[in-house]
């Protein structure tokens, strides 16, 4: 069950200039790809979430470099790109009670889906949910090759 999970990588920044551009520097010289990003921020800091087609490489690197890098287990859903097309994923958890941490999403040009990376308080029981909601449940491999 583990393998559905997509590894998130949550990288803290110190809210200064060049700081992202630096870390994302770092990515490009691995030949890494990012899959999905997303940026939270506060007047000192920010956490940038990656998605990443080699994520443990990616973190062992900005560690050696003294960045705090954490692995996030998240889901990805594909969902259609149309209004309430979002909404229909979230009225499966809302109506399971499912607390829903975070979220953000990229549109997949090739399928024309939108793709939404869900942070859930209980990944367990919101996976289970959103398979009997029949959501299309997206593999880390399959993110890796969009």
């Amino acid at each position: 069950m583990d393998d559905i999970y997509v590894d998130q990588l949550s990288i803290f920044l110190e809210n200064k200039e060049g700081r992202m551009l630096n870390t994302l520097d770092i990515i490009e010289n691995l030949g890494v790809n990012i899959r999905a990003l997303s940026i939270a921020d506060t007047s000192e800091f920010g956490i940038l979430r990656l998605i990443v087609t080699k994520p443990h490489e990616v973190k062992e690197e900005l560690e050696k470099r003294n960045f705090i890098v954490k692995i996030t287990k998240v889901l990805a859903v594909s969902i259609s790109d149309e209004p309430g097309g979002l909404n229909t994923i979230l009225r499966i958890l809302d109506k399971n009670n499912i607390n829903l941490e975070y979220l953000y999403a990229f549109v997949e040009q090739k399928t024309y889906h939108a793709i939404v990376i869900l942070k859930l308080e209980d990944m367990t029981e919101g996976l289970k949910i959103l398979k009997e909601g029949n959501a299309n449940i997206i593999s880390p491999e399959e993110i890796y090759s969009i």
